[in-house]
């Protein structure tokens, strides 16, 4: 499914995440909105060099397909620009998003080297550069550089305990809290003061938030407009105007559906 991608081997700048990017992931832990620590952190100028020479970048477009859920693993994929929704595929068809990853993280886990296939899918969901570091050589690289182990190891149990949290929402919290929570997330991550409340200023559609909650799209849409007729919250064309923070927070709490 990948599309064509400009691949270029070779070093490139070593991966700095700006202040504004965090990861988006459901979880009630506040502490881990932000993401793990860049992998690239810890290391030295000439460590990094090191690291992206066997690395090969890929620039792909909104909607490409980085890997597969099923396909063949090798390595891991170092996000250097934009972001990476990665989603596990029911045999029925039905996806839920994991998590949307960001600049400084890196994607195609939970395996890191090679010899296995991919546990679920990574798909570009805004124009992306990303590092391919293949899992042979990172082997190498790993033994080589102790702080490049020690970030992936750092990397691999902050997505465990993410990937965890996001089970335990799907099993403790209904679809309704589920959908104020992301509300409530997204507010925080991208709000900007509007006429009517705090607009969230990033792409996401009804089935871009159904998949984040486990739900339907046609039920986000249905829950939306309630919303939307209790002044809870503003549908603007692609966007979602927050009026009334107090009252998800108050739906968040609630049980049942």
């Amino acid at each position: 499914m990948l599309q064509a991608a400009n691949v270029v081997r070779g070093t490139v700048p070593a991966t700095v995440r700006p202040a504004s990017s965090s990861s988006l992931l459901l979880t009630e832990n506040q502490q881990w909105i932000g993401g793990p620590p860049p992998l690239m952190d810890k290391l030295s100028p000439r460590e990094r060099e090191l690291v992206l020479k066997q690395g090969r970048r890929k620039v792909l477009n909104r909607g490409q397909t980085l890997f597969s859920q099923g396909g063949k693993h090798d390595g891991i994929w170092l996000i250097e620009s934009g972001r990476i929704r990665v989603f596990y595929t029911s045999p029925l068809g039905r996806e839920i998003t994991l998590a949307y990853w960001h600049v400084g993280n890196f994607v195609g886990g939970p395996e890191v080297f090679e010899g296995t296939v991919h546990q679920w899918s990574g798909v570009a969901s805004s124009n992306c550069s990303v590092v391919h570091l293949p899992g042979k050589e990172l082997r190498s690289l790993a033994a080589e550089i102790p702080n490049l182990a020690i970030g992936l190891i750092e990397g691999l149990i902050f997505k465990g305990k993410c990937y965890s949290a996001l089970a335990q929402m799907l099993g403790t919290r209904s679809i309704t809290q589920r959908l104020a929570h992301l509300l409530l997330h997204l507010v925080e991550l991208y709000g900007v003061e509007d006429a009517d409340g705090r607009v969230i200023a990033a792409a996401f559609t009804h089935a871009d938030i159904a998949h984040m909650v486990g739900a339907t799209r046609q039920w986000v849409t249905i829950s939306l407009k309630r919303m939307q007729e209790k002044g809870i919250v503003v549908t603007k064309r692609s966007q979602i105007v927050v009026c009334r923070a107090d009252a998800l927070e108050e739906m968040r709490g609630q049980s049942g559906d």
